[in-house]
């Protein structure tokens, strides 16, 4: 691993943090000026910079800029004594990793370093994968579906009909399918046939000659000539017109077609690839939709999956549309808590990967801080997010009826259960079953075990990220606000309860954001 860069013209400072952070195993190097770290850089580079704002020879927020600008994703802490908002916001605005202002707690300190780090490791291989990533995403088991049957269409002509739901990325496939198709020198053609005028519709698939209509001036290929030894992409293929639909399948049946106002049939070598989020059955049955035509586009049909039935590809989608805005706004790429991460991947995204690309835009553009936090989250992601914690806050008291009560010995066990599932507000039942020495019955113990195993098992398999921190730090949460009810509020008396140290204990309230 680097090293961690600390950035100070106090040599108190410097020796503190240089003494602490060994002691952490972490390799440092220190700076009494601004001037010396852009100089070294030139030759090396940090894991993370810890930089003081107000410094002789340079300011702190000057530094954080021109380090930013060589490297972006590098997590920079600012500290200074000036605990004022003009600091705080310029300093996020830099793009700091977090802001520490002085004099600060040592374990606080190291801790906010470990947490940089993390990042900083994380990030860099996140980034590595984003560098690699393919044309389409996806490692859930209905993607690698869709992948496997593109790359057993890769040597075939055959038209292919893609159903899904808007949003869901259907002409990326067409575009993939077309890439590893014997056509891939030859052009790729997309037509959205829901949003062009039924009167100009067909004029833009088959072209006109000049004269056939007011307005027709010159010929006009249209795009199957544009199309021609490449691929043609209908999309939203159940929203032709009746019409225009005979004129497809004549097409697709002998590979003829005449333009507009034209009386020389014209021959067509194109791969045809369509695309709808109706049930085009339905619509046979109905009678817009021709059934011979249908059977003619639907020889081959990928289904491809809701973004809401493939959430463990929620994370790296989001990632990587955070890179991409922030490559394309010119900004260093946000980066999602793992509160914000866990909400990402429980919204159901109606308007799917489309939608899941939209918001990260949104956050590049609107998210105040480098690290989002579920409070940054889109109005519409954020009130989400409020419905199922509190759908899963009334499941879980329905439960909590039915597990057996506690006694006053297992106060942390039967906290941490709550912090698993939230807050509990109904009384306890007396007559838990009690060993004669204070500690819980075997049949207690069992029944929180299962509850937690629940719990982790419905997290794992909707592949959640990070299910170990998420549910630690619950667990932790609820300990520490057991046992500052317990004692009444007085952190040294329960922090010998708990059997931790003090400065841990304040360390981890800290942590948890339990200062109020």
């Amino acid at each position: 691993m680097k090293s961690i860069w600390i950035v100070d013209d106090d040599q108190s400072i410097r020796f503190v943090l240089e003494r602490a952070l060994a002691r952490e195993q972490l390799p440092v190097r220190s700076f009494s000026q601004a001037r010396d770290v852009l100089a070294a850089l030139e030759t090396d580079s940090p894991q993370v910079l810890v930089s003081d704002i107000r410094m002789p020879g340079g300011s702190g927020l000057d530094l954080l800029n021109q380090v930013k600008a060589r490297m972006p994703g590098l997590p920079v802490i600012v500290m200074t004594a000036f605990s004022d908002l003009d600091s705080a916001v310029s300093a996020f605005q830099g793009g700091a990793f977090e802001y520490l202002p002085k004099p600060f707690d040592i374990p606080r300190a190291v801790e906010l370093v470990r947490r940089a780090v993390d990042e900083s490791l994380r990030e860099a291989v996140a980034e590595e994968r984003s560098d690699e990533a393919p044309e389409i995403l996806g490692q859930a088991p209905a993607m690698q579906d869709v992948f496997r049957a593109i790359g057993r269409l890769s040597q075939s002509h055959v038209t292919v009909m893609i159903t899904g739901e808007s949003g869901s990325g259907k002409e990326l496939v067409a575009r993939a399918l077309h890439k590893h198709s014997p056509r891939a020198s030859g052009p790729f053609v997309a037509i959205n046939t829901a949003a062009i005028p039924k009167d100009l519709l067909e004029s833009e698939l088959f072209g006109h000659e000049r004269g056939a209509f007011t307005g027709a001036q010159a010929m006009r290929r249209g795009r199957f000539e544009q199309a021609e030894g490449g691929t043609l992409f209908l999309d939203e293929i159940g929203d032709m017109p009746f019409d225009l639909q005979t004129r497809l399948l004549r097409v697709l049946s002998d590979g003829q077609f005449y333009r507009v106002g034209g009386h020389q049939p014209l021959r067509s070598q194109v791969r045809v690839i369509a695309a709808t989020h109706q049930n085009l059955e339905e619509r046979v049955r109905q009678g817009a939709f021709r059934e011979d035509l249908f059977h003619r586009l639907n020889v081959i049909r990928l289904r491809l999956p809701p973004l809401r039935e493939r959430r463990e590809d929620v994370p790296t989608l989001a990632r990587f549309f955070l890179q991409r805005s922030a490559r394309e706004l010119g900004v260093e790429a946000k980066r999602l808590s793992e509160a914000a991460m866990l909400a990402f991947a429980a919204f159901d995204f109606p308007g799917n990967v489309r939608q899941l690309e939209n918001m990260c835009h949104w956050l590049t553009v609107m998210a105040p801080a480098q690290v989002v936090e579920v409070k940054d989250l889109p109005p519409e992601m954020a009130a989400g997010a409020a419905e199922a914690r509190t759908a899963g806050s009334a499941q879980v008291a329905s439960a909590s009826a039915l597990l057996p009560s506690v006694g006053a010995g297992d106060t942390a066990q039967a906290g941490g259960w709550a912090a698993l599932h939230g807050p509990a507000d109904e009384p306890r039942a007396s007559g838990s079953a009690q060993s004669s020495s204070g500690e819980p019955a075997p049949e207690d113990l069992s029944a929180w075990l299962m509850g937690l195993e629940a719990e982790a098992r419905t997290r794992l398999s909707a592949g959640e990220p990070e299910v170990w921190d998420s549910l630690s730090r619950r667990f932790e949460t609820q300990l520490i606000r057991t046992a500052l009810e317990v004692t009444r509020g007085r952190r040294i008396e329960a922090a010998q309860k708990l059997g931790i140290g003090r400065n841990t204990i304040t360390r981890k309230i800290q942590d948890l954001g339990l200062e109020d």
